[in-house]
């Protein structure tokens, strides 16, 4: 069958007529993101194939948003979701196929046969309490849980659409003009402060649902978005028309207050002292059939015309209602692009701390990319395409800059022995600059390294054949050249204020993991542990080693564990769910970790136990760092992000930075420096700026 043009606003006018080697057959609805087709496998499957529209193909961040939609949506697959068959999130149109599911949208049903009765009403809020708790243990939130994204299929509700970006479902925009969700199924926390939510804004969304399927109407009704965000945030949710068996734990899931929502389990338990038992009838009264039956509608759809009592009965204050919601909208209930007003958060400079002036340096020469930086004994170095430069971290003034011979930069430069060393061809060779002029000092070519690491003074070189070498950094000379006692080919890690290098190798099977200890300045191997599971280590304090315990089957990890060789003490904190590819920071007894996805989660090794996590909305982000009671990283939009390091809330973040030329992605997002009383970082548009660490708030 050939594609259908298609009518949708925004769409393109003619559809592809293949994802991957899959024959699209026809278009089942068009979304902000993309379109939906429908396509079979070669056995016959049917499959719903969601396409990125062309115009959003051509963003990274829309890039990365389908990525992480993907990567949700393949990990909540199961009994409550649509499974996801095949998808490929790096091809020139993105695409993701998952099962094709007979059966009407909750707001299809709802439009054609009006408000559920009270026993369907029961099943299909036990239904999507069942399918949020199996999304949140895998530690995904949906964020944009409303009447399209339900399917009704015989054995029950399904969840779709696990993308958080969804660019025409309403007017209302987050600082970089992408949209974080539907404003009647949105909670208060997506508008205060958005990038807190968490599991419990699920919740308030199920109850808006719930209320639509009940009434025809949404809990908070209007025309405008911005009203509707005015009520959602500051008024009483109209529940009339709620079932009374129903009304009550509905309201519960309305509450202003994510911890005043019930959790899913909660509400099952609560399901069953409503009724004692579930009708296990066919869940869809009236089953579609053809191949039209599950059509995902226009991201843009709302809620049906139903009764609007409330506004009815405030006829008389419309007028004033307007003005003031679209007033609160616009001046704060929202946030504002630069990162302030109440999506900054709480926490603010002390009244009696000095005010740091912040800076933003332009870059020098041409080229494209995120610089990266190092911090050179009190001077910011950095090295952009094929030009290294420094600057005073005080005031961001250029104090040199110098051309590396068309050198290409493979690598984050490094600051040991007093120089700067960049590494270049590949890792091939390095390049020592002087850091007080950009002069060269010295040059040394490598042969086919397996890696680099500087510590102490030293730039440890890991070779193809597993020998580590020891240069000195001041001069480039070879002080050793030895093996790491039971390590294949070391790649040594090294973190500030610790004196050694780190080695660590899981056996085959996973079941343990040899650690080394290495002395930078002789290659002697000081301690070695033989520690249960596969580990990879993430950071030092006092004396200990923290590493990640990673799952070898599926690379996920799923504990942070510490190591005190003086007493060959362990202690082992498991995380709430697997976390994929995290980045991590530590300081003190705290673990911050960042993962893939934008997940950051903070652990005590202390206490033992894992002390809050949120969920970020940035698709990825650059290594945490913490100082001054504040995590920061960096987003691929060149934001720096601050988030309270005591209960995870966001307290400040930088405008977006991005390059001119959108179809460039940073391979690498640098982290940020902390340089006394600031902390600097830089963005994709060239820039490196220095911002007051201790006051995220004024950004």
């Amino acid at each position: 069958m050939t594609p259908q043009r298609s009518t949708g606003a925004g769409a393109e006018a003619e559809l592809p007529e293949y994802a991957g080697h899959y024959p699209l057959e026809s278009c089942l609805g068009s979304g902000g993101m993309g379109v939906v087709h429908l396509a079979r496998s070669t056995s016959g499957l049917k499959l719903a194939v969601k396409v990125v529209h062309a115009e959003f193909a051509r963003d990274p961040e829309f890039r990365g948003r389908f990525r992480q939609e993907v990567a949700a949506a393949r990990r909540v697959s199961g009994a409550f979701t649509a499974p996801v068959v095949d998808a490929d999130p790096e091809a020139a149109r993105p695409w993701m196929a998952t099962l094709f599911i007979p059966g009407p949208t909750l707001s299809e049903h709802v439009k054609r046969n009006g408000p559920m009765p009270a026993a369907q009403l029961r099943r299909l809020m036990a239904g999507l309490a069942e399918a949020l708790r199996d999304i949140h243990r895998v530690g995904v939130v949906h964020r944009d849980l409303k009447p399209s994204n339900v399917l009704l299929a015989e054995d029950g509700p399904k969840v779709i659409d696990f993308g958080i970006s969804r660019p025409k479902d309403s007017e209302l925009r987050t600082e970089t003009g992408k949209l974080i969700g539907t404003p009647p199924f949105m909670a208060p926390e997506q508008f205060r402060r958005p990038r807190e939510v968490g599991p419990a804004a699920d919740i308030f969304a199920l109850g808006s649902v719930l209320v639509h399927a009940a009434t025809g109407r949404g809990p908070f009704d209007s025309d405008s978005p911005y009203v509707v965000a005015y009520q959602v945030v500051h008024d009483e949710p109209d529940l009339t028309g709620v079932p009374e068996s129903l009304a009550p734990l509905v309201l519960r899931c309305l509450a202003k207050e994510p911890e005043d929502r019930p959790t899913p389990d909660e509400l099952m338990r609560e399901l069953r002292s409503v009724a004692a038992s579930y009708d296990t009838q066919a869940f869809i009264p009236a089953q579609r059939t053809g191949d039209d039956a599950p059509a995902p509608e226009p991201s843009g759809a709302g809620p049906a015309p139903g009764p609007r009592g409330r506004f009815g009965r405030r006829a008389a204050l419309a007028a004033g209602a307007l003005v003031l919601a679209l007033g609160a909208v616009l001046t704060g209930l929202l946030w504002p692009g630069d990162g302030g007003g109440p999506a900054a958060g709480r926490t603010t400079a002390p009244a009696t701390a000095a005010k740091v002036t912040a800076w933003r340096a332009k870059p020098p020469g041409k080229g494209s990319g995120m610089p990266l930086c190092v911090d050179g004994a009190g001077t910011l170095l950095c090295f952009r395409s094929g030009l290294a430069y420094a600057l005073d971290p005080t005031h961001g003034t250029l104090l040199w800059r110098r051309s590396v011979a068309g050198e290409r930069t493979s690598g984050t430069p490094a600051f040991s022995g007093g120089l700067l060393l960049v590494p270049t061809d590949g890792g091939r060779r390095v390049v020592a600059l002087d850091p007080a002029s950009g002069a060269p000092r010295w040059q040394r070519d490598m042969s086919g390294p397996g890696g680099m690491q500087s510590t102490g003074g030293m730039l440890l070189v890991t070779g193809a054949d597993g020998t580590v070498t020891g240069l000195a950094g001041a001069s480039g000379d070879t002080k050793w050249h030895r093996r790491v006692a039971g390590q294949g080919t070391p790649a040594l890690a090294s973190y500030a204020g610790d004196p050694l290098a780190y080695a660590a190798s899981a056996s085959a099977d996973g079941a343990y993991t040899l650690v080394s200890a290495v002395d930078p300045g002789s290659g002697g191997t000081r301690w070695q542990a033989r520690l249960k599971g596969t580990l990879q280590p993430i950071g030092s304090q006092g004396g200990s080693l923290f590493l990640l315990a990673v799952d070898p089957a599926t690379g996920e990890a799923n504990a942070v564990v510490r190591y005190t060789p003086g007493s060959k003490a362990v202690r082992r904190v498991a995380l709430s769910v697997p976390l994929m590819a995290p980045q991590a920071d530590v300081r003190g007894d705290a673990v911050h970790l960042l993962a893939a996805g934008g997940s950051l989660y903070a652990l005590d090794l202390g206490t033992g136990k894992q002390l809050w996590h949120v969920e970020t909305s940035v698709s990825r982000g650059s290594a945490p760092v913490s100082s001054a009671g504040h995590v920061y990283f960096t987003a691929p939009d060149g934001r720096l992000l601050a988030f309270d390091a005591h209960d995870g809330s966001l307290v400040g973040q930088t405008p977006p930075r991005l390059d001119t030329n959108a179809g460039e992605v940073a391979g690498v997002l640098p982290t940020p420096l902390l340089a006394g009383a600031r902390v600097c970082a830089a963005s994709p548009d060239g820039t490196v700026f220095g911002v007051a660490a201790r006051d995220p708030a004024g950004w």
